[in-house]
């Protein structure tokens, strides 16, 4: 019994598989990049949002109450101003609100500080 002749090319080669792997390095290394941009301006985005947030509750307890000050407490919590409130990037925001203060958002993505005027 003969068996069939077997085809000279049945499978990639070696040099044609390692192509493939630098070409899809070569497309990673530029995408990377690309990506941890939008990243960190989403981050920054929805930092400034919540600072805004922060600002707009401030300004309610300010009116409701009169007072020029408030702690990040009075503006959080169930039955505060803000009911829920995260962070996105590891920010710190500040502790004390100050009617008309500028807000200084710092360590934002480890690396950043944002500022938002109301």
């Amino acid at each position: 019994m003969k068996s069939a002749p077997r085809s000279s090319r049945a499978g990639f080669s070696l040099i044609e598989i390692m192509i493939v792997v630098v070409i899809i390095g070569l497309l990673a290394s530029i995408a990377l990049p690309a990506w941890q941009k939008v990243r960190a301006a989403s981050q920054d985005k929805t930092v400034l949002n919540n600072a805004r947030q922060l600002a707009a509750a401030a300004d309610q307890y300010f009116l409701e109450t009169g007072s020029g000050f408030a702690a990040s407490t009075n503006l959080v919590g169930a039955g505060s101003y803000l009911k829920q409130f995260s962070t996105v990037a590891s920010e710190v925001y500040p502790s004390f609100y100050t009617q008309g203060v500028t807000l200084t958002v710092t360590n934002v993505g480890s690396l950043r500080t944002i500022t938002y005027t109301p």
